[in-house]
């Protein structure tokens, strides 16, 4: 764990540069959902059901009683991890991945979100370290170059990553702007040295103030299921569950809920995300 100082923070929109290096702390940060989503489904009841069902049958068939129980899990398995939405890694979009490179930067004016922990310590945030781009001898192939027209920009949606002395800490993901009084976060990743240090609240929160100054009411995100931090987190931040205490309130409030995406489900309709919601 590494002791940072959040008003040295920088949160700017990412740029093409920082493609390789964004694309890397998000498949750090998001190791084993997958798999966790999967043994989430493989313990419910009405699974495990299921599997007892295969496996009675199949002693008809194979003599051992390890391999009964084995094969119907492995190839649950294997079904699931072939029909689990791709969208584990933009939880609840139909979008199968992230336009990177049509979510990149490309104003000359650079745009940062506001951090409420500057000035504190009586530092300025440093000039940012020139960062060694990644060579074609390093990945195989340079950068891609694409043509990004206005409307795939638009689409696409945007990226701020936070910054301190040139290296990129996280990240956060914002879909772009299908309601102007609501906004999604579709995914919020801190690197491994740095958790536990506010980071991930100092992101969430700048991207709540820029959003609430652009008249935006509402913001929400999907929580992996079995996910109790990330659950956590966001309830500490203010956030509520989709559904949540509904009995106690206004006809117009659960209106409102019913417009935002409703938990993504998997195998046997189980559901894979939580929706939590905040208003601005």
């Amino acid at each position: 764990m590494v002791k940072l100082e959040l008003d040295q923070v920088v949160m700017r929109r990412m740029k093409e540069d920082d493609i390789e290096m964004v694309k890397a702390l998000i498949k750090e940060g998001c190791e084993g959902t997958e798999n966790r989503l999967i043994l989430h489904v493989l313990t419910r009841p009405l699974c495990l059901f299921i599997l007892a069902v295969f496996s009675s049958m199949l002693r008809c068939l194979v003599h051992s009683f390890v391999l009964t129980l084995a094969i119907p899990v492995f190839l649950l398995i294997v079904f699931l991890k072939i029909t689990m939405p791709r969208s584990t890694g933009v939880l609840g979009s139909v979008r199968p991945y992230w336009d990177y490179v049509g979510s990149s930067y490309r104003g000359t004016q650079e745009e940062t979100l506001p951090n409420p922990f500057s000035g504190i310590s009586g530092k300025t945030p440093g000039a940012r370290k020139p960062r060694r781009r990644i060579a074609p001898k390093d990945k195989g192939a340079d950068l891609p170059t694409e043509n990004v027209t206005p409307e795939r920009e638009q689409d696409a949606g945007e990226i701020w990553v936070a910054e301190c002395d040139g290296e990129i800490l996280g990240c956060i993901f914002k879909e772009s702007e299908k309601r102007a009084d609501v906004t999604r976060i579709c995914r919020l990743v801190t690197g491994c040295w740095y958790r536990r240090e506010g980071l991930g609240r100092l992101l969430l929160r700048g991207l709540e103030q820029r959003e609430r100054e652009a008249g935006a009411r509402r913001v929400y995100a999907h929580v992996p299921h079995p996910s109790k931090l990330g659950e956590a987190f966001f309830r500490k931040l203010g956030y509520r569950q989709l559904g949540e205490g509904a009995d106690d309130k206004e006809d117009d409030d659960v209106e409102e809920e019913r417009k935002l995406e409703p938990p993504e489900r998997g195998f046997l309709g189980y559901p894979l995300t939580k929706v939590f919601h905040k208003d601005l």
